[in-house]
């Protein structure tokens, strides 16, 4: 597959998985293949309504500042199927 392809069924193996939790802004962040495993590691990006902070700037205009969360999804270039979904450490984290 190429990585239009593997990115597509990244996202939208995210947002099925996670529906409950109403994840938003989902953006590519980062991908690699993995040549020995065949693995696609596509890293998203998402926030979720409950995870948000204020700052000076929120208080002001009302709005509070999403996180954004960071997960990198294994998808199998062989079969199309994700094989999981791990935490990515970040500088919001």
């Amino acid at each position: 597959m190429d990585v239009q392809q593997a990115v597509k069924l990244a996202k939208d193996w995210v947002l099925d998985v996670m529906k409950d939790e109403d994840p938003i802004n989902l953006g590519l962040e980062e991908v690699e293949f993995d040549d020995p495993s065949q693995m696609w590691k596509i890293t998203l990006g998402f926030s979720r309504p409950w995870n948000s902070t204020k700052s000076a700037l929120s208080t002001l205009t009302g709005d509070a500042a999403l996180r954004r969360a960071y997960r990198t999804v294994l998808v199998d270039d062989k079969n199309g199927r994700v094989k999981g979904m791990v935490r990515k450490v970040s500088v919001d984290d």
